[in-house]
């Protein structure tokens, strides 16, 4: 009787303890005021930025310390350039050279084209001394007819034509190979042409090339950590430094299927960080995952439904961001709350205590 009697004494004090428990969490819950809202852990992150060596070669001077803050294209590392000094000053002798040679072959151009206009001269002459001794021949022939002229000067006369052919020939060819010259030297002048916009697009390239060995930052924020330092060597697209944009700062949270489904884009959000309980951060939903983080193998039954979580991204605003930049801090750990009716009120103890 006496265990029976203690037995049962044990089961009441139990579930006057448990009704006790559940009358000081409601009580709890109707004093804080937090009915309607979900919430979900989750740290600070922000865009980090992995500024990088285009390529390969020894750093030679880094500007920043870790934690510095920098603006947009500011400097923050220099690599060595000796080699790329030197292959500029070889590129800017061959085109030099280059662009001398086109200089010459305008010159044997126009020695080509003058050339060219003394052998049609020298053509238009043979024509007329041909035509000259055909008319000649012609008349030797009407006085050989008429018995004035012998044959001997006539067949003379005969031979000076067909000397004459043959030198208008010669001249002519003269004149199309003058003229091929000219086709010849134009090429040539082309050639040279191609020759220097090529080196100059060789040190255009080797100029970007000494831009990007001075590492700027491609955007506002703070140094995170450096991973390199002056003397040692990267790989083309090894990283140097770590940036972190302070401007665009976020939390990223997870929520079950159930509440996951009645966020919409652009919610509105309160994180209270546990580095910071007293102070309430605004933010927006910025990102709702389509598809579960956390997923069963089976999904049957709703109790089993009630595991899937979607993971919800909650931008903090940027202009708040800005104003405090130099207590923004990544990693931190805290509670992002976001309210299920839009139409409801804020409870006290999220409410905001600085306009965003």
């Amino acid at each position: 009787m006496t265990v029976k009697w203690k037995t049962a004494a044990a089961a009441a004090a139990l579930l006057a303890a448990t009704i006790a428990a559940v009358i000081w969490w409601g009580g709890w819950r109707g004093k804080t005021g937090m009915e309607g809202l979900v919430s979900g852990n989750g740290r600070i992150e922000a865009t980090e930025i992995a500024v990088a060596s285009k390529l390969t070669g020894r750093v030679q001077e880094i500007l920043v310390s870790e934690g510095d803050f920098v603006q947009a294209g500011q400097p923050l590392a220099r690599m060595q350039v000796d080699s790329l000094r030197a292959q500029q000053d070889e590129a800017v002798a061959r085109l030099q050279q280059a662009q001398q040679a086109i200089s010459a072959a305008q010159a044997q151009v126009a020695q080509a084209e003058s050339r060219y206009q003394s052998e049609l001269a020298v053509v238009v002459q043979r024509e007329s001394e041909l035509d000259s001794a055909r008319r000649r021949a012609r008349r030797s022939e009407q006085l050989a007819r008429e018995g004035f002229f012998s044959e001997q000067l006539l067949e003379d006369d005969r031979a000076k034509v067909r000397n004459q052919q043959a030198v208008l020939a010669a001249a002519k060819a003269q004149a199309r190979a003058a003229e091929s010259a000219i086709t010849a030297t134009r090429t040539q002048v082309g050639a040279a042409r191609a020759n220097a916009r090529a080196l100059e697009a060789t040190l255009a390239r080797i100029e970007v090339e000494l831009a990007d060995s001075e590492l700027k930052a491609p955007r506002a924020g703070r140094v995170q950590f450096l991973v390199v330092h002056p003397g040692e060597i990267v790989a083309g697209g090894g990283r140097v430094l770590e940036l972190v944009d302070l401007s665009d700062v976020y939390m990223t949270f997870f929520l079950p299927e159930q509440v996951a489904g009645r966020v919409a884009l652009g919610s509105e959000v309160r994180i209270r960080l546990d580095a910071a309980p007293e102070f309430v951060i605004p933010a927006r939903v910025s990102f709702v995952a389509s598809q579960a983080q956390f997923t069963p193998k089976t999904v049957e039954t709703a109790s089993e439904r009630q595991k899937l979580m979607f993971r919800v991204r909650a931008q903090v605003d940027r202009a708040l961001l800005l104003r405090h930049a130099e207590q923004v801090k990544t990693g931190l750990p805290g509670l992002a709350w976001i309210r299920l009716d839009a139409q409801a009120a804020w409870p006290k103890a999220l409410a905001l205590k600085e306009r965003p």
